[in-house]
C-alpha cells in the first residue's frame, strides 16, 4: 500500500530540494545572468590606473560615500551633476583584492554634491587639494570636514614634492602645505570620474536646460570663481569687475573657457593655480551660456555673445 508523502522523508525532502533550486534559478539565478549580460563596459570607458585604484581605497576609507552619493537620477533636479546613470557605469568598478567585495561608492546621503562626474566638472587637481585640506578655503558655507592628516607642514618642501597653493587665511602659518601620497591618489580618484557618453539608441536626451548660463556656471565655474563671482584672495581671480569679462571684444574672455589660462597676471596678482580647459567638455552653447552669464552678472556689462562667436574662437584656436 502506498504511503503518503510526509512517511517518505526521502521523497518529501527531495521535492523540497528541486523546487528550491528551481525557484532559486526563477527568483535569483536567472536574473543575475541576464543583468551581468547587460552590465558590459561603455565602449570608450577606461578601466582605473593603479594611483585610481589606491585613490578609491582611501575614498572608501575616509567615510566619502557617506555624504556623496555617485548614482544621477533620471530626474531635473539632478541634471546639474549630469546625465542619469546607467548600469554600465559600474561595470569597470572591481574589488582590490580577491577576498574584498566590491567597493560600495552609489551612497545613499546627498550632504554633498554627487560625484559622478566631479572630473568634469572640475578636473583642476590643484581646486581638489584646496579643497581637501579645508573644504571652506573654497566653500565658506561647506560642512565637509578638512582632511589634514592627508598633508603635512613643511618649512623647506623637496623639490618633487606637490605643494598646495591655499588661501592666506587657510595656509599654514609656518611652512607650507605638502600633499601626501594618499592625497595625490585620492585626487587622481576625484579627477578620474567622468561620466563616458551615451550614443545610440536608448540614449537619454540631452539635459533640459543644459545652455542656461546660471546652471552651467553654478556646475562648472563658482566652486573657485565662487557664486559673487569674487573668487579667492590670491587663489583664484575675480571675475566681478573683470577687464576680460567687460571688454567689447569677447575674444580673450572665450578663449580663457575654451583653453583654461595659467601664470597671467590679473589686476595686480599673478594666480598661481591652473584654471582647466573647458573647451573639451562643453559645447559651444554652454560656452556662450556661461561667458553670457558673466558678463552680464555682479555689475559687469559685457556685451553678449552667440555660440557662432564661440565657435569662430575654437576652430581658430585662439589662445588667451
Amino acid at each position: 500500500m502506498l504511503r503518503s508523502m510526509h512517511e517518505r522523508p526521502a521523497v518529501l525532502f527531495g521535492s523540497v530540494f528541486i523546487a528550491f533550486l528551481a525557484l532559486s534559478w526563477i527568483v535569483a539565478v536567472a536574473p543575475a545572468f541576464e543583468a551581468q549580460r547587460g552590465s558590459r563596459a561603455l565602449a570608450n570607458s577606461t578601466s582605473l590606473t593603479a594611483e585610481q585604484q589606491r585613490g578609491l581605497q582611501v575614498y572608501v576609507s575616509e567615510g566619502c560615500p557617506a555624504c556623496h552619493t555617485q548614482q544621477v537620477r533620471p530626474l531635473r533636479l539632478d541634471e546639474v551633476w549630469g546625465r542619469a546613470s546607467v548600469t554600465q557605469d559600474y561595470a569597470r568598478l572591481k574589488p582590490a583584492a580577491w577576498w574584498q567585495g566590491t567597493p560600495g561608492i552609489l551612497g545613499s546621503e546627498r550632504t554633498g554634491p554627487d560625484l559622478s562626474n566631479i572630473g568634469q566638472r572640475q578636473p583642476s587637481s590643484d581646486w581638489q587639494l584646496i579643497h581637501l585640506y579645508n573644504p571652506r578655503s573654497v566653500s565658506p558655507w561647506s560642512v565637509m570636514p578638512a582632511f589634514p592628516w592627508l598633508f603635512e607642514v613643511v618649512s623647506q618642501p623637496p623639490t618633487n614634492a606637490r605643494v598646495v597653493t591655499l588661501p592666506p587665511a587657510f595656509a599654514p602659518p609656518q611652512g607650507k602645505a605638502v600633499a601626501t601620497q594618499r592625497a595625490l591618489d585620492l585626487v587622481a580618484y576625484l579627477t578620474s570620474l567622468r561620466q563616458t557618453p551615451l550614443t545610440g539608441v536608448g540614449a537619454p536626451p540631452s539635459p533640459s536646460g543644459a545652455s542656461d548660463g546660471a546652471r552651467q556656471y553654478a556646475a562648472n565655474c563658482a566652486a573657485c570663481h565662487q557664486a559673487t563671482g569674487e573668487g579667492v584672495t590670491a587663489t583664484f581671480p575675480p571675475l566681478k569687475g573683470d577687464v576680460a569679462v567687460n571688454d567689447s571684444d569677447p575674444t580673450r574672455h572665450i578663449a580663457t573657457v575654451l583653453y583654461g589660462l595659467h601664470g597671467k597676471q590679473i589686476g595686480q596678482i599673478v594666480y598661481p593655480v591652473t584654471m582647466p580647459p573647458f573647451g573639451p567638455t562643453l559645447s559651444d552653447e554652454q560656452v556662450a551660456a556661461i561667458v553670457n552669464f558673466e558678463r552680464s552678472s555682479w555689475g559687469n556689462h559685457g556685451a553678449p555673445i552667440t555660440p557662432a562667436q564661440v565657435r569662430q574662437v575654437r576652430s581658430a584656436g585662439v589662445q588667451p
